[in-house]
């Protein structure tokens, strides 16, 4: 992984937000913290450097803010709140906050295997739901996967995400993260598919258990991307090595990262319940799996990743249709430009409202002088 060595850019201006640092930076975007105002809550605001937007890179963010929308209900994917552009004109997206990473939290201590069992459960859930919606990550490794102020693992960063159908146009984008690669991926046969995320998950799985990726060797020198790449291609699974490893978990994470994509699992949702079964046998709690239902994932347009459109906020102009029936205009004599007043018009209204009031004052009036005379007739005698 690439570490941006640049310092952030200038925050964005939000209307309802308030700035509070920097989170971090990347070669296309900067992520910040910022409180909202109403309802008060800390998120992460990530926002495209001004200098590089282009068509490419709005289409890119476009299909990311759609992408998130759609997926972002489910319980294991990041939350997304709002996107749009910025005073300063950069495109933004307003996301939940996640104080942790497992960026390099596996390379520092050793990770229990109930809780890789239970976040493997969880992220493949995520990915499940994402194919059923037609929709592809693409970059699956340890950096995406936030770990909410709940302790919640959620997959993040939809930034490469990708149609599972492909583009109509040929246009492929090859975009990867080489240690969590697929050998199909870093052969450039193929920009994505179902069975490489199952490659990518296992060979994330590996990383959190094993303290570094599938195919690291220690020494300096060992590890360059070419090295790494040449490895994969063989796909020679190394066991993880630890005594707390079962034999089932590590035959589970082999076929995930099986050279032949033919040979792994054939969904996501399959390995959640293979590592479902390895959590049986150590009498863990069983994580359950959730997926959304068909009826979800037919619902709703499918995501447009050729629109390159600088979207942004609105004016609202939806016309909404009345209930009420509609009025017929009643016969007059004088011409409209004589200056009839038609029935059921504004004018027409207002005239009515004020004979009404006048007619309701000149009965009052009328009611109150006849009680004064009564009232001077019981006084004289008179009745």
């Amino acid at each position: 992984m690439t570490v941006a060595s640049r310092l952030p850019s200038a925050p964005p201006g939000l209307a309802g937000f308030t700035y509070v640092r920097p989170l971090g930076t990347g070669g296309f975007a900067d992520v910040f913290l910022f409180e909202q105002n109403l309802p008060r809550r800390p998120v992460a605001v990530k926002v495209l450097l001004e200098d590089i937007v282009d068509d490419s890179l709005l289409r890119m963010f476009n299909a990311e803010a759609d992408v998130m929308a759609r997926l972002s209900s489910h319980p294991s994917i990041l939350t997304i709140y709002e996107a749009s552009i910025s005073s300063d004109g950069r495109p933004y997206i307003v996301m939940e906050y996640c104080p942790t990473s497992l960026t390099n939290r596996y390379r520092r201590e050793v990770i229990p295997v109930a809780e890789v069992l239970q976040l493997g459960v969880k992220i493949a859930s995520a990915l499940e739901t994402a194919h059923r919606s037609g929709l592809l990550h693409r970059d699956i490794k340890p950096s995406n996967i936030l770990i909410t102020t709940f302790g919640t693992p959620v997959l993040s960063d939809f930034g490469i995400a990708a149609a599972i159908t492909g583009r109509a146009d040929g246009d492929e984008v090859f975009a990867m993260s080489v240690p969590w690669s697929a050998p199909e991926i870093v052969d450039e046969r193929i920009s994505g598919s179902v069975a490489a995320e199952v490659w990518a998950l296992g060979a994330t799985l590996y990383s959190l258990l094993a303290g570094r990726s599938p195919f690291e060797r220690a020494g300096r020198g060992q590890n360059t991307r070419e090295q790494l790449k040449s490895r994969i291609r063989r796909a020679d699974y190394t066991p993880v090595g630890r005594a707390d490893v079962p034999d089932r978990l590590e035959q589970v994470l082999a076929r995930a990262m099986s050279r032949d994509p033919s040979g792994r699992h054939a969904t996501a949702v399959e390995l959640a319940h293979e590592l479902q079964l390895v959590q049986h046998e150590l009498q863990l709690p069983h994580t359950p799996i959730e997926v959304a239902v068909d009826e979800w994932a037919a619902a709703g347009a499918s995501v447009d990743f050729a629109d390159d459109r600088l979207r942004g906020p609105v004016r609202p102009a939806v016309a909404y249709e009345s209930r009420r029936a509609a009025r017929t205009p009643r016969a007059v004599d004088r011409r409209p430009d004589e200056g009839t007043i038609l029935a059921g018009s504004e004018p027409e209204r207002r005239l009515g409202t004020v004979a009404r009031v006048a007619l309701f004052a000149g009965g009052a009036l009328l009611l109150a002088g006849l009680g004064a005379v009564t009232t001077l007739l019981v006084v004289g005698g008179g009745l």
